[in-house]
């Protein structure tokens, strides 16, 4: 019927305008909360999620950071100790030199001695690289020892270059400034008159009594591995240079090879010039697994006056002996392992610098 109204509402369904606004109103109050009730829930972490989330690595690092962190006031208490430490290093120092113990007390009271050391590195080409890093090791020792001794000698090194001279530029560049040393390329007999010179060297037959301080000597200077024997008694007849082995037979017994490294023949000269004494020398020197004992108590348990064999300073000193010093220097031996007492033979020839 045209004029009606097509549809009709229960009664109590039908709102007046009064009643429409407030049921909106909460209509839309519930509405928001629902929301803010499904994004509360969306932004919660699942069950593991937050752990999958970070990699083992950063794990690793937070865990690393927490430590650093906790440990922050330990760390302080070890650096105050540290320095309490060092001060009191450094009074037990000061203190020391009233004793005229202290090495710096010692050098600066250094009487500096005539005599010439020569280590002879004219055996470059007889040597490989691993030998000529041995040399090396030897020739730092040598400078190191001479700085502190009580008469220090006149330092040289002759015949520098070739493999030497590039593994002393690769790996200690600090050596052109070294002092209280002669580094030259020529060869010893270019620099020293002939008459002033005496190799040192084990083959000779002519023994040592005393140093003669106007004299220059040789160290020949050659890790061979007992390869090239004689090769430095050759060297000093070759040249018409005098010769002479150290006095080491008439001194010392030992229960190994009698052959030394360049380092402690050097060792041995310095050690003389100081003591005066030749047997205190040798055992002040001596590494303790040498097993040195003096001749007279070796004689008593042995036969006595048989060859005492290759004694000193020559072609076939051993290497291997570059433990630590009556200084406290570290060890010289290649890569920290200790050589055969067998396989590693140097030359310690002595010459003039």
């Amino acid at each position: 019927m045209y004029g009606q109204n097509c549809f009709s509402f229960p009664e109590h369904q039908i709102m007046s305008s009064e009643t429409l606004p407030a049921f909106i109103e909460t209509s839309n109050v519930e509405r928001r909360q629902n929301l803010n009730e499904e994004q509360e829930e969306s932004q919660k972490p699942r069950s593991g999620e937050g752990l999958e989330s970070i990699s083992k690595r950063q794990m690793k690092k937070l865990i690393k950071q927490k430590q650093w962190e906790e440990q922050r006031e330990l760390r302080k208490q070890k650096r105050k100790e540290k320095r309490k430490r060092k001060k009191l290093e450094r009074q037990c120092q000061l203190d020391s030199n009233s004793d005229g113990h202290d090495r710096k007390r010692i050098r600066r009271d250094a009487v500096h001695s005539a005599l010439r050391l020569v280590i002879d590195c004219s055996f470059d080409d007889l040597m490989v690289l691993k030998d000529i890093k041995k040399l090396h090791k030897q020739i730092q020792r040598c400078y190191a020892e001479n700085r502190r001794a009580l008469h220090p000698v006149q330092f040289y090194l002759t015949s520098h270059g070739g493999q030497l001279k590039k593994n002393m530029d690769e790996n200690d560049k600090g050596w052109v400034n070294w002092k209280d040393i002669h580094i030259k390329p020529e060869h010893y007999s270019e620099l020293i008159k002939k008459e002033d010179l005496i190799y040192l060297t084990s083959d000779s037959p002519n023994v040592l009594k005393k140093l003669d301080e106007s004299k220059a000597y040789v160290i020949g200077g050659l890790v061979d591995h007992n390869h090239h024997k004689g090769v430095t008694y050759k060297q000093a007849s070759d040249y018409g240079i005098e010769h002479a082995q150290l006095p080491l037979g008439n001194f010392v017994k030992m229960n190994s090879r009698k052959v030394l490294a360049v380092n402690h023949v050097f060792e041995i000269i310095l050690e003389y010039l100081e003591t005066r004494d030749w047997q205190e020398a040798f055992f002040t020197i001596l590494p303790q697994r040498k097993g040195a004992v003096p001749t007279d108590k070796a004689c008593e348990g042995s036969s006595c006056g048989k060859n005492p064999g290759r004694v000193e300073g020559g072609p076939d000193s051993d290497s291997s002996e570059e433990d630590t010093s009556r200084h406290g220097l570290e060890s010289a031996q290649e890569d920290g392992k200790p050589q055969k007492e067998n396989s590693t033979d140097s030359t310690a020839s002595s010459g003039p610098h």
